[in-house]
Order: structure tokens, then sequence, then C-alpha cells
């Protein structure tokens, strides 16, 4: 089962795909040096494998690397930054 994360940066949104086939995405608005993360969703068939995280993981990864802030507006984004400690902290728009 081979997982593939891709970033779609026209439509502000990164996706996760297994087999080719899509499982899930997370997407968000960018402005002024920051990624507002308002919206994360795995499709039905392909919850409780840890698929969110992993996303959220590449997500918030890029997001450090290219050097922006982040807002979780969406409750999966801040529950996972809140669980991973000091990882990502640093990265939260105050």
């Amino acid at each position: 089962m081979p997982v593939t994360i891709t970033h779609d940066t026209a439509a502000h949104r990164f996706e996760i795909h297994v087999d080719s086939e899509p499982a899930g995405y997370s997407e968000y608005f960018e402005s002024d040096g920051v990624r507002t993360f308002h919206h994360t969703v795995t499709l039905p068939r392909f919850r409780g494998r840890g698929l969110a995280a992993a996303l959220t993981e590449y997500a918030l990864d890029d997001t450090s690397t290219q050097g922006l802030q982040v807002v979780p507006a969406c409750w999966f984004v801040r529950d996972f930054i809140d669980a991973a400690g000091d990882r990502y902290s640093h990265l939260v728009k105050r």
C-alpha cells in the first residue's frame, strides 16, 4: 500500500493518496507569510490508518521549510501541533 503526499499549490492544499487513489487532503489559505489550515479530511474508507497525521506532518514540515507561520483553524491540525510539543509550536502565529 504505497502512500504518496503531494502539495497542490494552485489549489492551496496537500493531498494524500493510497495506491494512487485519493485518500484525503488538508486545505489552507496563504497570506502575508501565514498558512491558515482550515480543513483536513480523510475519506471514510481510509480512516483509522494514521493518514491524517502523516499528511499534517508533511504539511507542517513544508510550511516550516518555506519559512511560513501557521494558524491552525482546523481542529485536527491544532490538536496535532499541541500533541507534538515543541516540534511545531514555533510555527504558530501568536
